[in-house]
């Protein structure tokens, strides 16, 4: 199973003022946190697209570009791509770039995204939220699989013998699907075997295996080779050496952010009953002491058969220092005795 992180590069608030701070200063640090990823053995970074003044990163590829030039091993990848309003040729000329700079270790994370402010600011209608993906996809995964490529569809103007350069490294972009849980989707993505990320942020995870076992069924169903199977979970996380420290300071940050988030979607205000069922063994969250999270993320695995789990770790925007020595943690002490547990699987 590939252990790994994601992030949205969310801002800080000054609690003076109340605004966001320095977009440039997160940036930096996110490279720093990518670098440091890579040098503590993780397997795989992702990182968001968004368009609002809480996020930093509106183009996941250009900080994967600055972390292909400081990092050797770790994947990069987005989390998501929002390809609906996204022009797929750029994207995918974008992506192999990154592969290219980093030596093949580039991913493209094709999802809806969790919010819609990048329709209006391209130019798309809402209305057509369903169609877009489908159609955008399509031509995306055309071009993945083809060099010239000739296509048509609703939204774009059509290809005709097109040649779309630069290539991925062998002539083949990892391309995943991420879900929050509509069983259409995970269908979509069984049906074309590619592999999938589903978004698990609340409630109890277990709640969540019909939707792993109906991907399994229509990959199998659909002739796609087992061996190629991957499927992973992406969780709200953050890990220290004192649980109850952790929290204490966490919770305020954590829960400001939902909040934000949540009023824009009518959520009733965030309560500590909720980050506490989270952070236990039946709930969503990821936070706490080592060992603790060695047992949960074993769980997960065996509950869902998974190959990645993304540890999405900076929600409400801790400081820079407590996300690196969450990172350390993560690398030098839950990674090892996972992979130990399965036997280095």
């Amino acid at each position: 199973m590939e252990l790994g992180i994601s992030m949205f590069g969310d801002l800080p608030v000054d609690p003076t003022t109340g605004k966001f701070l320095s977009t440039q200063r997160r940036l930096q640090e996110i490279i720093e946190e990518i670098k440091l990823m890579d040098e503590v053995g993780l397997d795989y970074f992702g990182i968001g697209e968004h368009h609002r003044p809480d996020y930093a990163v509106p183009s996941p590829q250009i900080i994967l570009a600055a972390a292909a030039s400081v990092t050797k091993r770790i994947k990069l990848g987005s989390a998501v791509s929002v390809i609906s309003s996204s022009d797929p040729v750029k994207l995918y000329q974008n992506f192999a770039m990154v592969d290219l700079l980093s030596g093949g270790r580039a991913e493209l994370m094709a999802g809806r995204g969790s919010f819609i402010e990048s329709f209006p600011l391209f130019g798309y209608n809402l209305q057509d939220y369903e169609a877009l993906f489908t159609e955008k996809l399509d031509l995306l995964l055309a071009i993945n699989n083809n060099e010239r490529v000739t296509w048509s569809g609703k939204f774009r103007a059509a290809l005709d013998d097109q040649e779309v350069l630069p290539r991925a490294t062998n002539n083949d972009l990892s391309i995943w699907i991420a879900v929050g849980g509509t069983p259409q989707s995970v269908v979509r993505a069984g049906k074309l075997g590619l592999p999938l990320m589903i978004a698990i942020i609340g409630g109890s995870p277990a709640q969540f295996k019909p939707l792993f076992e109906l991907y399994r069924k229509t990959y199998i169903e659909h002739g796609h080779d087992l061996s190629k199977f991957r499927v992973g979970i992406h969780s709200h996380a953050l890990f220290g050496d004192d649980d109850q420290k952790l929290s204490s300071n966490y919770y305020p940050l954590y829960a400001a952010q939902m909040d934000r988030v949540g009023r824009s979607r009518g959520w009733p205000p965030y309560q500590r009953s909720q980050f506490d069922f989270g952070k236990s063994k039946h709930g969503a969250l990821f936070i706490g002491e080592p060992d603790a999270m060695v047992d949960k993320i074993l769980y997960m695995q065996e509950l869902f058969g998974l190959t990645r789990f993304a540890a999405h770790m900076d929600i409400g925007a801790p400081a820079h220092k407590d996300l690196m020595k969450s990172i350390e943690i993560y690398g030098n002490e839950i990674a090892p005795k996972i992979r130990a547990a399965l036997g280095g699987k």
